[in-house]
């Protein structure tokens, strides 16, 4: 199938790596970007348990928290693919902050009650969404970098991989350390997080832009051309399908993690965060790993061991008998994740078509964080003593949707070709 995009834009320095260094302008705006947005996806869920102490006040506020992430990416999508990421990044970062603040002032003014829960459940939710227009922008710079790096587009996504699960390390310990001290300091730290994030968003590189249409898109128009375009990827298209289902396992894992580690195996919020930032630690490692691989086994080998090692921890998650053995379980999971997603970014990069990459992008995106509201939304429905039930019914779809997935790829020339990057035509 021939995709027919819009005219790209004639973009100048667009059409060459950018000058100046990457770790100045593309690794360190990601860095501090991922940051803020690993304490927001980690940290928000504590700050509501910290507050409320309901577990299903908990699991509703992570289904709060990313429906609004999933409204988002396609006008998301559209808007980097017409104004570029560094703009979009920018006022995404700089309202994110403004409002963090807002909330932690809110918080010190409230009495303890309905307001303080409704505070902090709307700042889940609004929180949320904004992280996934500076995330769609930062994903949108680092494509278009790695498409240009002769033949290492594996190499960059590994690298911007490694930077967002050292955030993912950094910023549950620094969260929940920081909600010992009451959440208003969390909030705080987020909002100078985001501070950051927004001054050096305006150095990153442009990408390149979509001619607008006479008259504008037309609603939902982004999400339209996003999937004309993933139809003519067989081979993005089922992977996507794939860890689109299994993400519920990891959902449901981020949503309950607070409810398992302080309610049954009574340890408190820092031991939550820290458990976080110990998978991130595992996670650092296999990426590392993956990279050196995929020279040697490709794409598809890396994804289906890391298939196989994630289907295996998950289904012995409910059988952990401490929480030494969670923690364990739940790092060798997170690692198995880190390898797909090395896979799913590398392919992703290399055959989306450049003027169609936000909307495309923002489409994946949306498939693959889909089953995370539903996680959040299944957990408040569950009575705690039926919780090792759920989780044990999503590893066992996890397990089976990863091996029909890697079985249909087994021979796609998209995943057993090594990591020199694919052209695809438009």
């Amino acid at each position: 199938m021939t995709v027919s995009l819009p005219e790209v834009q004639p973009a100048g320095r667009h059409a060459a790596v950018p000058t100046g260094s990457l770790f100045r302008r593309v690794y360190a705006p990601r860095a501090c970007d991922a940051l803020a947005y690993s304490m927001a996806t980690y940290a928000m869920p504590l700050v509501v348990l910290a507050t409320t102490g309901s577990a299903s006040l908990t699991g509703l506020a992570f289904a709060l928290e990313w429906i609004p992430r999933v409204a988002a990416f396609g006008f998301a999508g559209a808007l980097v693919d017409r104004s570029g990421a560094a703009i979009v990044c920018f006022l995404a970062s700089l309202t994110r902050a403004l409002l963090v603040a807002g909330g932690g002032v809110a918080l010190v003014v409230l009495e303890p009650g309905t307001g303080e829960t409704v505070t902090v459940m709307a700042l889940a939710a609004v929180t949320g969404a904004l992280t996934q227009f500076s995330f769609i922008a930062n994903e949108a710079v680092g494509a278009v970098v790695s498409r240009r790096t002769d033949g290492q587009a594996h190499k960059v996504q590994s690298v911007l991989i490694g930077i967002d699960q050292t955030a993912t390390l950094i910023g549950p310990a620094l969260g929940g350390a920081l909600l010992l001290t009451g959440p208003t300091s969390m909030l705080a730290c987020l909002s100078v997080l985001s501070f950051a994030s927004a001054a050096l968003a305006l150095q990153t590189p442009s990408t390149p832009l979509r001619a607008a249409r006479h008259g504008g898109p037309a609603p939902g128009g982004g999400l339209r051309e996003g999937w004309q375009t993933l139809r003519s990827l067989p081979s993005l298209r089922r992977l996507v399908a794939g860890l689109a289902c299994a993400n519920l396992m990891l959902g449901l894992l981020q949503a309950a993690t607070p409810i398992l580690v302080e309610h049954r195996f009574g340890h408190s919020a820092a031991a939550a965060g820290a458990l976080w930032s110990i998978a991130a630690a595992a996670t650092l490692i296999a990426v590392a790993c993956c990279r050196a691989g995929l020279d040697r086994l490709g794409l598809w080998g890396i994804g289906a061991i890391s298939a196989t090692v994630a289907a295996a921890a998950c289904l012995a998650v409910p059988q952990a008998p401490s929480y030494t053995g969670y923690v364990v379980l739940v790092a060798l999971f997170m690692a198995a994740d880190g390898g797909l997603t090395i896979v799913l970014r590398t392919l992703r990069s290399q055959v989306i078509p450049p003027a169609a990459f936000g909307t495309t992008l923002s489409l994946t995106i949306l498939l693959l964080l889909l089953p995370f509201p539903l996680a959040g939304l299944l957990l408040a429905l569950t009575p705690p003593p039926y919780l090792n039930s759920l989780i044990g019914a999503c590893a066992l779809l996890q397990a089976l949707t990863l091996l029909i997935t890697f079985l249909r790829l087994r021979n796609d020339p998209a995943l057993r070709a090594r990591t020199s990057p694919t052209r695809h035509k438009a």
